[in-house]
């Protein structure tokens, strides 16, 4: 069942994504604004290389006129920019507070993204005691490639989050078979769903 207020839910994609079609997060955003929510899901500045500061000016800007005090207002954030959120929350940047409840998706390591030129200005801020001014659940595959170390170990432990790792999920992209994917669907509209792989 759907939450009493009507959510309205803001889609972040992560490095290298042009937001294809057949991608989770495309799906997602058109099956909520079939089913009458207000999605915004923007195509986010220089994806392939992109700057740290240019994504949470952007950011900034989406939060600034991101749902209304009559909708739930909901985050769903993968890879690269669930560790954007993170960055927002540790800066305490305007409106990281306006929403009601953020899903991280699949956030690669640190040890990862700064072994990358393109993206190592994004290595996240220090973890431990990082506060983050919403109800926050992380998801992630037990096998994902840019996760070595684990999502419980490297986020969930040290955030204090709510963390349900997917067997076999790798890293929640196309490469993975995450077209669609109907629990994340339900978990935007009810934060009651229990988060399930592809096939639930």
């Amino acid at each position: 069942m759907p939450t009493t207020l009507s959510p309205s839910v803001l889609i972040l994609h992560g490095w290298q994504n042009h937001r294809p079609e057949a991608h989770w997060q495309h799906w997602l955003a058109d099956r909520l604004t079939a089913l009458g929510h207000p999605v915004t899901y923007p195509q986010l500045p220089d994806p392939d290389t992109p700057s740290l500061e240019t994504w949470l000016t952007e950011l900034e800007r989406l939060l600034a006129g991101f749902g209304t005090t009559t909708s739930e207002r909901v985050v769903v954030a993968h890879s690269l920019s669930a560790v954007l959120w993170l960055h927002a929350a540790a800066r305490k940047l305007p409106g990281v507070t306006a929403p009601d409840r953020v899903l991280l998706v699949a956030p690669p390591a640190p040890s990862v993204i700064e072994t990358h030129p393109e993206i190592a200005a994004f290595t996240p801020p220090p973890l431990t005691d990082l506060p983050l001014p919403t109800p926050t659940h992380l998801v992630a595959g037990d096998n994902d490639p840019y996760l070595p170390e684990g999502a419980q170990q490297t986020y969930g432990t040290p955030l204090h989050l709510p963390t349900t790792i997917l067997p076999g999920a790798a890293h929640l992209d196309l490469n993975a078979g995450y077209g669609p994917w109907p629990s994340v669907l339900e978990w935007c509209r009810n934060p009651q769903t229990r988060l399930g792989g592809r096939e639930e």
